[in-house]
């Protein structure tokens, strides 16, 4: 096998590639049997929909210029993303930090990143079956008129938005203890869910929290969902797109930040 087939550390690419797929395909594996994980990120925003979207309000016709059960896919889509985001990532990643279980990984030939990749695609899967729900109850249940062209621009712009709040997740995951993640990620979480206007929408938040939500991820992705229902404030796409990724940016700068402080105590 020529030297160019081969990365850093030995392996072929088809060789990393696999490792890659294992690592993400037993993170899967591990989530999908940890049930209290498992039912309340996806039970959370699905019955928050169900409660709020279907039974009390699915006779409002009008709301931020669309339908009730159509806004609130959006916001309870962004808002089920980020918990699978935020807990799948820190969570896990602090639980597994308490157990000596990086240590090990750092040991072994694997690349470091596979560790890492595979708990945004295990994010990225359980973000996309958030969303899936949410529109098919919609559908089914509330009315929600969703062409296959949109449920799949919906589906692929929150799949995508999962990635800061993983980025964020891995960051909180290297700073907070085991015993203590649970309850940082929830100071954060639960919060921004309601500044941004996925709880009580937007247009109905004081005026002092409608311009705090602009800094707010949570806030842009909701936007540029809510922006496929003509509803949401109607700012440009673009802006969105660039407050969510520097704040991608800044939490991998955070969770590398957290690494390297991490190797070092391990192994100084």
């Amino acid at each position: 096998m020529s030297t160019a087939a081969m990365t850093p550390m030995g392996f072929s690419r088809a060789q990393v590639a696999r490792i890659y797929w294992k690592e993400a395909k037993y993170e899967l594996l591990k989530m999908s049997r940890m049930k209290t994980y498992a039912l309340s990120v996806l039970g959370f925003p699905v019955m928050f929909y169900v409660l709020f979207g279907l039974l009390l309000n699915s006779r409002e016709q009008a709301l931020g210029g669309t339908t009730v059960p159509s806004y609130l896919i959006a916001s309870y889509g962004t808002f089920g993303v980020m918990g699978t985001s935020l807990f799948g990532t820190a969570a896990a990643l602090a639980s597994e930090r308490g157990l000596g279980w990086l240590q090990l990984k750092r040991a072994s030939p694997m690349p470091p990143a596979a560790y890492f990749a595979a708990k945004v695609a295990m994010s990225m899967v359980f973000s996309a079956l958030v969303v899936t729900l949410l529109m098919t109850l919609g559908v089914v249940f509330g009315g929600v008129h969703l062409t296959p062209l949109i449920a799949i621009k919906l589906l692929a712009i929150l799949v995508a938005g999962s990635l800061p709040f993983a980025a964020l997740g891995l960051g909180v995951g290297y700073f907070a203890g085991p015993n203590s993640a649970t309850g940082v990620i929830n100071l954060i979480y639960l919060p921004i869910s309601f500044c941004s206007g996925l709880w009580v929408p937007y247009m109905f938040l004081p005026k002092f929290l409608r311009q705090f939500a602009h800094v707010l991820p949570s806030y842009h992705l909701s936007q540029l969902g809510l922006s496929l229902f003509g509803a949401g404030q109607q700012e440009p796409a673009a802006t969105h797109w660039e407050v969510l990724l520097a704040f991608t940016l800044i939490c991998l700068g955070l969770a590398r930040i957290g690494f390297q402080r991490d190797k070092g105590k391990s192994y100084g």
